[in-house]
């Protein structure tokens, strides 16, 4: 079977021309969690030489050192070096899921021209640490996940349109959840569709490390020098967000930036730790990526829905095992604000949407 993994390509041009070596952002990320060099460098998988070697090397290409080493404390980021990650970072928040959806579309279409491997399930969903983990867990199991990352309503009405056999999408506990159940139920049909848990997790908003501007709720949105960076329209926490900023009678146009739109979690929370932006909505496990602060608002469900006679093809049954095992746990246990009690679970449309409004939002 074929896997293809699609990356970005940096050239340098600077006293000539160079090709970046990302080894050096797994470097300096590992510096900036542990201070050691020697961490650093067994995390990398490369000698402590190596290692240094790497940082010297592109600190001479830039002109300025990376990192700081003081006698007692540690290694430390140079402002160059903590900048170059932040780009590094704000690359991949961006790009990968973009990337990820090609390459799964690629490598599908390939094997299916050279008769390799089993037939992949095509997934559309809202971007979710969670689906991202499954993706990269399922191929190891034995099943191929074709993922396309689209807006919870996008998703689901691919769905329906028959352009994918899974569809990913979050419902809000709490009051919202009702209404987006209502919206929702366009495309979900009790006695067609199932749907498979996944997680539950926790969104909000992310602030600053520190949260230096006090933004403690969607009013403080409105406040004078405070500014959002959204998420894009059809997507979940879109809706989220509006009804949020409805609920404490905030008129959008008093919000800075609101026009401004993201299309993952983490890209909100890397126009955030850069600056470009003091606050966005998203999830915890997005704020805790880039160490910054995070405001919890609510918790939500995610789920994939199926048509009920897919849960019998052995690739379904296969992503059911996966999501019941512990290669999945031990991802989800990672990831802040993530929980999956109920993680492979498969529930009716009316059983979901019934836990949403009996339970409490934050």
């Amino acid at each position: 079977m074929v896997e293809i993994d699609i990356r970005p390509v940096w050239r340098f041009r600077a006293k000539g021309e160079r090709e970046f070596d990302f080894l050096l952002l797994k470097l300096l990320e590992a510096l900036e969690e542990t201070g050691k060099l020697t961490v650093a460098a067994q995390r990398a998988e490369v000698s402590y030489r190596h290692a240094w070697n790497v940082i010297e090397k592109w600190a001479a290409i830039l002109g300025a050192p990376l990192v700081q080493m003081q006698r007692g404390r540690g290694t430390r980021l140079s402002p160059l070096g903590a900048k170059l990650l932040w780009a590094g970072k704000r690359v991949q928040a961006r790009l990968t899921p973009q990337l990820d959806s090609l390459a799964s579309e690629f490598a599908s279409a390939l094997n299916e021209a050279l008769d390799q491997g089993g037939p992949a399930l095509r997934v559309q969903a809202s971007h979710d640490f969670a689906v991202a983990a499954l993706r990269e867990l399922g191929p190891k199991a034995g099943v191929t996940l074709d993922v396309q990352y689209r807006g919870s309503f996008d998703a689901l009405g691919s769905l329906a349109r028959g352009e994918c056999e899974l569809a990913g999408f979050h419902i809000v506990d709490g009051p919202f959840g009702q209404r987006m159940a209502e919206r929702y139920a366009q495309w979900l049909k009790p006695r067609a569709h199932r749907l498979i848990s996944i997680a539950t997790r926790t969104q909000g908003l992310i602030v600053a490390n520190g949260n230096p501007k006090a933004i403690r709720s969607v009013a403080d949105l409105a406040r004078k020098g405070v500014r959002l960076i959204n998420r894009q329209k059809g997507s979940g926490t879109r809706a989220l967000t509006e009804y949020l900023l409805s609920e404490a009678q905030i008129d959008r146009n008093r919000v800075n930036g609101y026009q401004n739109e993201e299309f993952t979690h983490a890209a909100v929370a890397a126009l955030i730790a850069g600056g470009q932006a003091d606050a966005g909505f998203g999830v915890e496990a997005a704020a805790a990526q880039f160490r910054l602060g995070f405001v919890p608002l609510a918790t939500e469900r995610y789920f994939l829905v199926c048509r009920q006679e897919h849960l019998a093809r052995p690739e379904v049954e296969t992503l059911l095992a996966v999501l019941r095992g512990p290669a999945f746990r031990s991802v989800i246990q990672s990831l802040a604000g993530y929980t999956a009690p109920c993680a492979g679970e498969v529930t009716a449309v009316a059983d979901a949407v019934k836990m949403a409004e009996q339970t409490v939002s934050l």
